[in-house]
């Protein structure tokens, strides 16, 4: 009986680091929501016809809640949930405590979160139903960003008609609805043109390993989080290499001035192939195949200065 409880409580943790495991990428950015958005940082930005579901809200940022300001301040992530499987905060503490709890409560012959008499049992039937909640939220959200769809479509310019050919139909205009309160700002085919080069670049240069590249086409705060995933990456022994970049459709969710910065984040649908290699050998331990992605980058500029990557959210 003891032996089969410890195969119950090794099952949930191994299910536990599988679901983590599996959402996890190589690629650039490693899969999370990181970076800077300014003054909506922490605000979800608007679903597009590329990104129709809630982008996932930033887990790690130099910019504090409730502030703009990026000096002098540490990583840090947002909310009672934070980020991790469960979050950091006081929400994913107890959370983590229930799962400890029950695990412990099994191993010990006592059931999950049994043994306890009156109110205390009450409690246990309360942290009981939680896990649940928790575990089948987790399981949903992992389903609905597998199955997310990315209908392909070539919108018109609304004032001409006329598509951005030079993206051969791929990047959309998303205006109207999509207009961001304050201070809107206008995008033009450039704008488009450069965010298709950059999302190409910036893959090249984290495959390459090449931070002096990636230095001129992102934000100090983004350089920062790319070259602690090369570290972990050396540290393994692995190299991660992304080819076969591709854009294949993209919107606009919003755009708007800031003070003296302009900000714009586009939903981009991409193709790519995305492995780790084995640094000393060559072979591909992990990926390889052909996969397409669906992310919203936000880009920085400082007004007639050149377009940036200040952050990445997963769709």
């Amino acid at each position: 009986m003891i032996c089969h409880r410890w195969v119950i409580a090794l099952a949930a943790i191994a299910t536990a680091f599988v679901l983590v495991a599996a959402d996890a990428d190589a690629r650039v950015g490693g899969g999370s929501s990181a970076g800077n958005r300014g003054s909506r940082t922490f605000s979800a930005p608007p679903a597009t016809r590329t990104a129709p579901n809630t982008a996932a809200p930033i887990q790690r940022s130099v910019t504090q809640p409730g502030s703009t300001s990026t000096v002098g301040q540490a990583a840090s992530k947002p909310g009672l949930l934070g980020g991790g499987l469960f979050g950091g905060g006081m929400l994913g503490g107890l959370a983590a405590g229930f799962i400890g709890a029950g695990l412990f409560g099994m191993l010990f012959g006592h059931g999950l979160f049994g043994g306890m008499a009156g109110f205390a049992s009450i409690i246990g039937l309360l942290l009981q139903v939680g896990l649940v909640v928790i575990v089948g939220t987790l399981l949903f959200r992992w389903w609905q960003r597998r199955n997310s769809p990315a209908p392909a479509y070539a919108a018109a310019h609304p004032a001409t008609g006329q598509s951005f050919s030079g993206f051969g139909g791929k990047f959309g205009a998303m205006f109207g609805g999509n207009q961001p309160a304050g201070e809107p700002l206008t995008i033009a085919k450039e704008d488009y043109d450069a965010y298709e080069q950059l999302l190409a670049d910036i893959q090249a240069a984290f495959s390459a390993e090449d931070l002096n590249a990636l230095r001129a086409k992102v934000t100090p705060e983004m350089l920062s989080y790319f070259s602690e995933q090369l570290t972990e990456n050396s540290s393994r022994g692995l190299v991660n290499r992304v080819t076969d970049v591709k854009l294949l459709q993209g919107d606009l969710a919003e755009a708007w001035n800031e003070g003296t910065a302009e900000y714009a984040t586009v939903a981009m649908h991409f193709a790519l192939k995305d492995s780790l290699v084995e640094r000393a050998s060559g072979r591909t331990v992990e990926g390889g195949e052909a996969d397409e992605v669906t992310e919203l980058w936000t880009f920085r500029r400082a007004r007639g200065g050149n377009w940036l990557l200040s952050a990445i959210q997963q769709a």
